[in-house]
C-alpha cells in the first residue's frame, strides 16, 4: 500500500466515511461478499466499476432482493419506479467520479437518482472506487469529470452530447479552469446534478471499497 492511499485513507475515515483497501477485483468481489447479508435489498447506479469489478453480478444472486434498473423488458415508468424504491433499499452500490486527498466523494448525475441515493435514503451506501478516481482536490476532480467522466460515460450511453464528440467538455474549448456548472445547454446533458461528499454526520452509512486498479472512468 502506497503512503498516498494510506493517507488517503485517513482522510475519508475522518470524514466518518469506511474504507476497505482491495489490491484486486476479486479481493473487491470477497468484500462485497463479507458485507452483504442474505436477503438484503439492494440497488444500484448505473456504474462501470460495479460492473468491472464482477460486483454486479454478485449483487444479481438469487439470495439478494435486487432491483435490477437495467433488467431486460423494463419500461422507462418501471425504471423510474426503481428509482423511487431505491431510497428505502437496505444497501446501494455505486462509484464516485472522483476521490479527493482530503476524503471528498465528488459525483454528477444527469437524472439525479444517483447522487440522490448517496446523499440520503439508503441504509448503507457502498462505493467501488478504483485508483484511477484519485484527486489532489475538488478543483481537479471536477476537471476530472469535464475531460474523463463525462465524455466516456456520454459515448458509452448513446448520447449525442458535444463532449461524445470532443472527447472533452465544451466548456474547455472557452477556458483552461470552467466553472463546475459550465458546459453544453443539451436537454440530456449528463452534468446536471453535482454532489460533494465531505465529512459524514452518520458515522459508516458510505463504505469506500478502494481497489489497487482502475476501474470505470
Amino acid at each position: 500500500m502506497t503512503e498516498q492511499i494510506k493517507n488517503l485513507i485517513m482522510a475519508l475515515e475522518k470524514n466518518n466515511i469506511d474504507v476497505i483497501f482491495a489490491e484486486t477485483k476479486q479481493d473487491v468481489q470477497n468484500a462485497v461478499r463479507n458485507i452483504l447479508p442474505e436477503g438484503c435489498n439492494i440497488a444500484a447506479g448505473g456504474s462501470v466499476s460495479v460492473v468491472e469489478s464482477g460486483v454486479w453480478d454478485i449483487i444479481k444472486e438469487p439470495k439478494y432482493c435486487f432491483m435490477d434498473r437495467n433488467r431486460e423488458g423494463i419500461t422507462p415508468e418501471e425504471r423510474l419506479d426503481v428509482f423511487r424504491k431505491t431510497v428505502g433499499c437496505d444497501y446501494y452500490f455505486c462509484s464516485a467520479n472522483a476521490v479527493t486527498q482530503k476524503g471528498e466523494l465528488i459525483n454528477v448525475d444527469g437524472f439525479g437518482n444517483r447522487v440522490a441515493s448517496i446523499a440520503f435514503g439508503p441504509q448503507k451506501v457502498i462505493a467501488i472506487v478504483g485508483v484511477n478516481k484519485i484527486v489532489k482536490d475538488v478543483t481537479e476532480g471536477l476537471l476530472r469529470i469535464k475531460q474523463v467522466a463525462a465524455p466516456k460515460n456520454a459515448v458509452r450511453l448513446k448520447i449525442d452530447l458535444p463532449c461524445a464528440k470532443l472527447g472533452h467538455c465544451i466548456s474547455l474549448e472557452k477556458c483552461d479552469n470552467p466553472d463546475f456548472t459550465d458546459g453544453c445547454n443539451h436537454q440530456r446533458r449528463i452534468c446536471a446534478s453535482y454532489l460533494i461528499s465531505g465529512r459524514q454526520q452518520v458515522k459508516g452509512r458510505i463504505t469506500v471499497i478502494l481497489c489497487n486498479e482502475e476501474l470505470g472512468y
